[in-house]
């Protein structure tokens, strides 16, 4: 099977992430029309937005059979976790609708972390040594704390909006962590808490498209997670990612596809869970040996925004293979040159910040590809909505090129408590790329 030659896109989700599949999705000589639910005050360049939740499923089934939709990509977790791909596959009249991302089974790779280690387990995937608890065996998780070293990583089950993961310096510290979020810290993602041992080593994103049996491997990146310069402070939702990531070569990848992605795409077949999207890898460099960190179900962000510009390929042929299993039939162009991203926040974030401020600068002329996050349009101006803002990408033939385009682009741009990090990749570069 294919998609029609002019295909009709509904995409879902409305952060950086989505922006950046909606550029990229508009680039597409297959295009007819592209949809947005709901979007921002970005995507509204590359499609029209809609005003449907991402998991409003009767909704969304309403508005593909008014508007013709022939294909649905599925940006964030959430509907992915609550059974968007299965609720389209058991309806009759949606059911020929194909789904760019994977069944309520396979988004147990991120909804639950015990499955996802206890998936790993069985099909000899490295990663930390853990064990799982609830609140009625709290004891014994004492002393599994107990039998660990310093320092201890504490993870909420479920789906906790990324802040479900704690790590401890003590064990002091550890036992009252614990004892919060099996009390609800988290809500009903920490019922269940999995503690595994902390590794040391650098944290490298690797993403692959899958049809379930064949898969291509994207570009990889690194993410920026802290809010202060020279990875201090709070965690967030990612200040910036580039991409390649220079310790991440040859030699490393062939072990990650060898050891982590082909046992993966092979044991979700083998235990028949029909996976048809994108998978997410993070990834821990330990002294040139790879160990998965945690699992994603879709792309990441602010990752995509790095990996996408450097896809040369039409991406509707892309989709095309995942959903129909040809993607062994398809080729993956991916250009040489360097991508960076730089996260614009709202002053405060992550804690609590202003909405609906006024951003300025926007139409200033750049070679530097603008993604919008959180923004929103209010009497025809654009202010922001969300806690990260903005992400600025610029491409370059090096690491220092596409930094100092995305800073130089983000110095036009405004609006009241704007606060970006200037140190993204420096840690890669050098100081040559120190920035003002």
């Amino acid at each position: 099977m294919k998609l029609p030659q002019l295909v009709n896109v509904l995409l879902l989700g409305g952060g950086g992430r989505e922006s950046a599949f909606a550029w990229k999705i508009a680039q597409s000589g297959r295009l007819a029309k592209l949809f947005i639910a709901k979007g921002n005050a970005g995507t509204k360049s590359y499609g029209i937005n809609v005003d449907i939740n991402p998991t409003n499923f009767g909704g969304i089934k309403q508005f593909v059979l008014s508007n013709n939709i022939n294909l649905v990509v599925v940006g964030p977790e959430e509907p992915l976790v609550k059974g968007i791909q299965d609720f389209f596959a058991s309806d009759p009249e949606i059911r020929y609708i194909p789904i760019v991302g994977p069944s309520m089974a396979g988004a147990k790779l991120e909804g639950s972390k015990q499955f996802a280690k206890d998936f790993m387990s069985r099909h000899n995937i490295p990663t930390a040594a853990y064990r799982s608890f609830s609140k009625n065996t709290i004891g014994e998780a004492y002393a599994f704390l107990e039998s660990l070293k310093a320092p201890y990583v504490l993870k909420a089950d479920g789906l906790a909006a990324g802040k479900g993961v704690v790590i401890c310096s003590s064990v002091e510290e550890a036992k009252k962590e614990l004892a919060e979020m099996l009390e609800g810290k988290f809500g009903a993602a920490s019922q269940k808490v999995v503690i595994e041992e902390f590794l040391q080593g650098i944290e490298v994103s690797v993403f692959v498209a899958t049809d379930g049996k064949n898969y291509k491997i994207l570009p990889e990146a690194k993410d920026y997670k802290r809010i202060g310069e020279h990875d201090t402070g709070l965690n967030t939702g990612g200040m910036g990612a580039v991409s390649p990531v220079p310790f991440a070569g040859k030699a490393f990848m062939e072990k990650v596809e060898e050891r982590i992605i082909r046992p993966t795409v092979e044991g979700l077949a083998a235990e028949q869970i029909d996976y048809k999207g994108f998978i997410f890898f993070g990834l821990m460099n330990v002294e040139g040996e790879p160990y998965v960190i945690e699992y994603n179900v879709r792309l990441g962000d602010p990752e995509t925004e790095v990996v996408l510009p450097r896809i040369e390929t039409d991406i509707m042929e892309l989709f095309e293979g995942i959903v129909y299993g040809k993607l062994g039939e398809k080729e993956l162009a991916i250009s040489p040159k360097t991508a960076a991203t730089v996260v614009a926040v709202s002053e405060g974030y992550p804690g609590d910040y202003e909405k609906e401020l006024p951003i300025s600068g926007l139409d200033m002329p750049s070679e530097s590809i603008v993604f919008h996050a959180g923004t929103a349009l209010k009497n025809k101006d654009i202010v922001t909505s969300g806690g990260r803002v903005l992400a600025v990408t610029s491409l370059g033939d090096t690491l220092c090129d596409a930094l100092s385009e995305s800073y130089r682009t983000l110095e036009n741009i405004s609006y009241k408590g704007i606060y970006y990090r200037k140190d993204i990749g420096r840690d890669l570069s050098g100081e040559e790329c120190d920035k003002k």
